[in-house]
């Protein structure tokens, strides 16, 4: 019996040994043989061993392969191991692997099961304080303990009385922890990968935690079991908590308290229900969105301010699924259940945290998160996934179980706009503040701001917004008896489900209570309907009707030339563009679909904001007639708006604005020497060099008789002048923004170029001549014996025409 065993030891990988007899090894050899087939052994085999150790060994030996574990698996925090790379893993790309990790870090799969085996036990894990969101660490190392009561009585002490730098998390909150931070703390993906962010392991996992944990029906499943003794038992969370109805409410510099003061509470029983979805909520709301305290924000308006923490676009698609699960989590509730009324009756730990997800944890962190957004990101389309995470949160009643047509019922909506106003108000602001430096022409940003318009156009909701607007500003001395209810520092005993207080029918309180927690006591407010905002709004109506007409005139453009002509342009047989234009926008890529679109989106979006801040026909008509004045008498386009300076031109606003969105632009014309040019891209480099010298060489050997042959009367001198001479040098002008002048320059003499040679379009042009005349079984000898008496034939058509049109000019 021994020999066998040993030999069997012997072909058996070491994981097999250990697995054989689990309670006769040591934690140590279980972890080493993990990380040995970690590298030795394929993804699928490497699940397969640690679900069978998830199920065989004792949480004494679990506990400590379970750091390991969470960090082979979402990878390290300092970014430097990818782990499974959950962010990219893609069903399509990777079938197996991929069904495989779902199945694996399903909410009810093995590595949950393990979570709740070590939670029965109630093991502790240290994570480092180190890669916390900012203000979070700096409050910690500052010895305040943070508002969230996610850090209560977690924070570690030193023996000697000093502040430690780590937390002492349960396995439940330790593994949250490193799945949201692997979202932050992972390397930016490349932007050659495209990945598509909904098709990721990561995402779809996140939407399956929040439907697990925050159900929409029915409640929160138990834990799982992995004994067939029944669900291991959920301990209740262990740290203080306060009641929903305070938290969040007030400015953070009211809560602080110093560290040492960490209390011990014991918490509802009731709370044991709902502690896990507590939990993660918390977590996610934390790592993914308190990155900037009010503090923070306010420094950070500063011009001179850096950036601590710059999302990516990844990022935000994650926290707008997370805000629209919340609204359909809180929308799930009943009508009986989501009145007022109902805080006094008896309701279950689920319904009341329903009603506070949104408000009491989310609003004030995503405020913050939102305005850094909207004041960092950069001005390209790349904005579209901010801009609808904020539309996603504005429109909560898109998210109800049964929604009723717009307009159909404003009542339920008017409290969630009140108590959101800044997040309509000031945010919309600030995105005509964008806008007005965008690229309207771009159908990408026409869309965005299309996008907007028809959200704010909803029925009655500007209505709801100028009433919530109205409360705010309504002057505090008309009811001096709100003056001793004003921003109370909470109190932080009690559970979380401690009786809600009665319901604060004031609703002009409720509106300045939402404003001062989420700016300060000292904010300035810019109403959305004051005479500064419809002053944006009126630019930005006038940017849109330029915007229209600059599209229209591209495709005006594009229509006018013929279907071939690019092509035929590059091939060399039309003219070319030597000054190098450039567009102005990406319509010109994108063709007349564009242009159409563009069109629609600029005229719906003019419509929703005449409908919204009651712009009347004959401000629309104005900016329509303005554009007339942008053409001069022969037709052109006007130069940017300019006032003249000391040392000549100088841009106004309003000229800037014209330049970026492609509104006009100074003509610039290159008035050198052509054959200095800059050499272009459709060139070979070193050719045109090349030809040069010769070309120089040429012009300087045969100088004098060239100017003799151009200076023949008859045919022999047309036709050397044709060739040899700059066509239209003396029509050139020196264009200036004060006016045009002549060239005063010298003339140039007769010369030969051959730079027309140094063209890829030129090479395959003669390519293509030779490869046509192959088919016909003529040689490259005959085939250029033919191309030089064409052109010969060419030239001398031209040349007749060029002296004929000169005998007729004045």
């Amino acid at each position: 019996m021994k020999t066998w065993f040993a030999k069997k030891a012997i072909l058996d990988s070491p994981l097999e040994a250990a697995m054989a007899f689990p309670h006769l090894q040591q934690p140590s050899f279980l972890l080493a043989s993990l990380k040995a087939d970690s590298i030795n052994k394929p993804f699928p085999q490497r699940c397969q061993d640690l679900v069978k150790v998830i199920e065989d060994f004792p949480a004494k030996e679990l506990h400590t392969i379970f750091p390991w574990l969470v960090e082979n698996i979402f990878g390290s925090l300092d970014g430097v191991l990818l782990g499974w790379n959950l962010r990219c893993l893609q069903g399509r790309v990777s079938p197996v692997e991929y069904s495989i990790a779902m199945e694996f870090l399903d909410p009810g799969g093995p590595m949950m099961k393990l979570v709740y085996k070590l939670q029965a036990e109630d093991y502790k894990f240290d994570f480092p304080v180190s890669y916390l969101p900012g203000p979070v660490k700096a409050s910690i190392q500052e010895c305040v303990l943070p508002d969230s009561p996610l850090y209560h009585n977690k924070v570690q002490f030193t023996p000697a009385g000093g502040l430690g730098l780590n937390l002492a998390l349960n396995p439940f909150e330790y593994y949250i922890f490193f799945f949201a931070l692997s979202l932050i703390t992972q390397k930016p993906l490349p932007v050659s990968l495209h990945v598509r962010t909904s098709d990721c392991a990561y995402f779809i996992l996140v939407d399956r935690y929040l439907s697990w944990f925050l159900p929409t029906e029915g409640s929160v499943p138990p834990p799982l079991s992995s004994s067939p003794g029944g669900a291991s038992p959920s301990p209740p969370p262990r740290t203080p908590a306060m009641p929903f109805a305070s938290y969040g409410l007030h400015h953070t510099s009211l809560l602080k308290r110093h560290i040492s003061h960490q209390t011990s509470v014991n918490a509802d029983p009731a709370s044991h229900e709902i502690w896990r979805s507590e939990t993660l909520l918390q977590v996610f709301v934390e790592m993914w969105l308190h990155h900037y305290s009010l503090e923070m924000y306010q420094k950070m308006q500063s011009p001179h301010a850096k950036e601590s923490f710059t999302p990516t676009e990844e990022h935000v698609l994650v926290v707008r699924l997370l805000l629209k699960h919340l609204h359909a989590f809180a929308n799930s509730l009943k009508p009986e259940q989501a009145s007022p009324s109902a805080h006094s009756h008896a309701t279950s730990p689920l319904e009341e945290f329903k009603r506070a997800a949104v408000p009491r944890f989310v609003q004030q962190k995503l405020y913050l998160f939102l305005q850094h957004c909207f004041g960092h990101w950069p001005l390209d389309a790349s904005f579209r996934a901010v801009l609808e995470m904020w539309l996603s949160y504005l429109q909560p009643w898109r998210y109800a179980p049964d929604k009723q047509p717009p307009g159909s019922d404003s009542q339920p909506r008017a409290p969630f706009v009140q108590e959101n106003l800044l997040m309509y108000t000031k945010l919309f602001v600030g995105f005509l503040n964008r806008a007005l430096r965008t690229d309207l022409v771009s159908p990408k940003h026409a869309l965005m701001v299309f996008r907007v318009a028809k959200v704010f156009a909803q029925p009655n909701l500007a209505e709801m917004i100028q009433k919530g607007e109205q409360l705010f500003l309504e002057p505090e001395l008309v009811i001096p008896h709100r003056q001793h209810r004003l921003f109370t520092a909470p109190t932080f005993t009690g559970s979380f489900l401690s009786p809600w207080p009665p319901a604060v029918t004031d609703a002009s309180f409720k509106v300045k209570s939402h404003v001062y927690s989420l700016e300060g006591q000292d904010c300035k407010y810019t109403p959305m309907f004051g005479p500064e905002a419809r002053t944006l709004v009126l630019r930005l109506a006038q940017l849109i009707t330029q915007a229209k007409h600059t599209a229209k005139s591209i495709s005006d453009q594009c229509a006018e030339s013929p279907a071939g002509y690019s092509f035929l342009s590059w091939l060399g047989f039309g003219p070319t563009d030597t000054n190098g234009s450039y567009p102005a926008n990406d319509l010109d890529e994108m063709g007349q679909d564009s242009v159409r679109k563009t069109d629609e989106y600029l005229e719906k979006a003019l419509e929703y904001l005449r409908q919204i801040f009651r712009l009347s026909d004959a401000q629309l008509r104005q900016f329509t007639l303005a554009l007339g004045t942008t053409q001069d008498e022969n037709g052109k386009k006007q130069l940017p708006d300019c006032i003249v300076g000391e040392d000549g031109l100088i841009l106004t606003p309003l000229g800037r604005y014209q330049i970026i969105n492609g509104l006009r632009r100074f003509e610039i014309e290159y008035q050198g020497d052509p054959e200095l040019q800059p050499i272009r891209s459709y060139e070979i480099a070193s050719l045109v060099r090349a030809l040069f010298r010769l070309s120089s060489a040429i012009n300087h050997r045969f100088a004098g008789q060239m100017v003799a042959l151009c200076s023949r009367d008859d045919f022999l001198g047309s036709f050397c002048r044709y060739h040899l001479t700059e066509p239209g040098v003396a029509s050139r002008h020196l264009l200036s923004p004060v006016g045009q002048t002549q060239v005063a320059g010298h003339a140039r003499g007769p010369r030969l170029s051959l730079r027309f040679l140094g063209s890829y379009r030129t090479l395959l042009s003669l390519l293509l001549a030779f490869f046509v005349a192959s088919l016909f079984c003529i040689g490259p000898l005959p085939c250029a014996l033919l191309l030089a008496l064409g052109y010969i034939l060419y030239a001398s058509a031209m040349t007749l025409l060029t002296e004929r049109g000169k005998l007729h000019q004045p």
